[in-house]
């Protein structure tokens, strides 16, 4: 990738709008704009001019624009960029694209702009990351959790940590360098205090990853139980709107419904699939296979019962306390085996003081709920939210993981401290100690890119849109 091109993209969405915007960057940027420009007054840096776009060689008009001149270093890239906005009109912003282009600018590949970005050390690899983050971002909460991360959240999290490691190992090149002169060396047991003031931040820093990866991906939730036990209803109420068909009837639903929701703004993909029994034809067989493979997705299950049926016994007490089930229960509480669910005990309304019977005791973690009276239905939303954001709730550091290549640097990381470790303990001179504090601290570096291999940095911007 050439960093001297001048490079050009349409910045805006495809399609028709109100607005489009065609976006240079680069030396050449202003010298190939103004040609197709006719302009009320000379462009000047950090400010808008209403102008026309031209025919270069008619003179004719075209289209009323707004232009926008950022001058280096002061831009998103730090090169000169100008910014057209038009009328969203693909043809026009088309030609734009074009005249650019033969005048001597290169279209721009995917996330170009952004990877010159941090190439320029405007930004670093996870604000670059934030980007993509913000622009994919489905809900209001995903978008702020992205924008703490473009403001270098995680990068000042990971700071002190990088600092202290450092420090560590510059303290230890010393006392390697400087042996003969009787500098210090560090005993072992400061070595492994300051060690463990390392590694235990940054051990936290990786369990955040369960929750980071949570609010940039969303979750899968199934719901799933026995036939007419109401999945469908508790469905329609945390979606808020009648999307599944409910009857009396068992066996309704014949294949899953899914829709996404934002529950405390997180995507919540909830499924509704068919009830777990012996089919009765071939539709809803192939209706129940399609709830296994569910199941099998879900981050979450749901499995719903009757109220009543908890209460009167039918095997649910004895299945939750541990004990298997026989026919198409067994089949059901195979398929749940090692999966993460909440229990629902539906229909309450038809079975009034059933939770103060004592029948189920304190031990059943059962949440009863009616799907007719909305009763239990915060909670159950609650419930959801705290499996979710975990029994600490909310992550209350700002910077946290949010992708595999992320987490996968800091556990790197961890095993080269671990590593460490181990040689302190075991006498091993500081020379081969130094290696394997090295080895922490390269995937460190990795995860704001100062370490980063190029064919990496292509792999992560080749996600992003063109003209981001």
């Amino acid at each position: 990738m050439q960093l001297d091109d001048t490079i050009v993209a349409i910045a805006t969405p495809p399609g028709r709008g109100g607005i489009g915007v065609v976006r240079l960057a680069g030396r050449e940027s202003r010298a190939i704009a103004e040609p197709m420009l006719r302009l009320k007054h000379a462009l000047e840096a950090g400010g808008a001019v209403f102008g026309e776009l031209i025919d270069p060689e008619s003179g004719e008009r075209i289209d009323e624009v707004v232009v926008t001149y950022f001058a280096s270093p002061h831009s998103y890239t730090t090169d000169d960029i100008i910014e057209i906005s038009a009328h969203g009109a693909p043809v026009v912003l088309g030609y734009m694209v074009e005249m650019a282009m033969a005048k001597g600018a290169r279209l721009a590949e995917p996330g170009e702009f952004t990877m010159r970005a941090f190439l320029n050390g405007r930004i670093d690899l996870t604000q670059a990351e934030a980007v993509r983050d913000l622009i994919e971002s489905q809900t209001l909460f995903q978008a702020k959790a992205a924008a703490q991360q473009l403001d270098g959240a995680l990068s000042k999290r990971l700071k002190p940590i990088k600092e202290k490691l450092v420090q560590l190992i510059a303290t230890l090149e010393a006392g390697v360098d400087f042996a003969e002169d009787d500098v210090e060396v560090l005993p072992s047991a400061q070595i492994l205090e300051r060690l463990g003031e390392i590694r235990t931040p940054l051990l936290h820093l990786a369990e955040s990853f369960a929750y980071g990866k949570v609010v940039h991906e969303g979750m899968t939730l199934a719901i799933a139980g026995p036939p007419n036990v109401g999945k469908s209803s508790i469905f329609n109420r945390l979606v808020e709107r009648d999307r599944a068909i409910v009857t009396a009837t068992p066996g309704t639903t014949r294949d899953w419904v899914t829709e996404t929701v934002s529950l405390g703004g997180i995507p919540l993909k909830l499924i509704d699939t068919a009830g777990i029994r012996t089919a009765v034809d071939e539709a809803e067989g192939m209706g129940i296979r399609k709830s296994y493979e569910a199941l099998a997705e879900a981050d979450l299950v749901l499995v719903v019962m009757e109220a009543g049926a908890v209460h009167e016994g039918e095997g649910w007490v004895e299945w939750l306390a541990g004990e298997p089930f026989a026919g198409e229960r067994g089949e059901l509480a195979k398929a749940l085996e090692g999966r993460k669910r909440i229990l629902v005990g539906n229909k309450v309304d038809l079975l009034p003081g059933a939770r103060q019977s004592g029948r189920n005791g304190d031990e059943m973690p059962m949440l009863y709920t009616s799907a007719v009276t909305g009763e239990g239905i915060e909670e159950l939303r609650e419930r959801i939210l705290s499996y979710i954001c975990g029994e600490g709730g909310v992550e209350s550091e700002t910077g946290f993981l949010t992708n595999v290549r992320q987490h996968s640097l800091v556990r790197e990381g961890l095993n080269g401290l671990e590593a460490a470790r181990k040689a302190v303990e075991e006498k091993i001179p500081h020379e081969m100690l130094l290696m394997d504090l090295y080895s922490g601290l390269r995937p460190l570096d990795g995860i704001t890119g100062q370490t980063t291999t190029e064919d990496v940095l292509h792999r992560i911007f080749s996600s992003f849109c063109i003209g981001k």
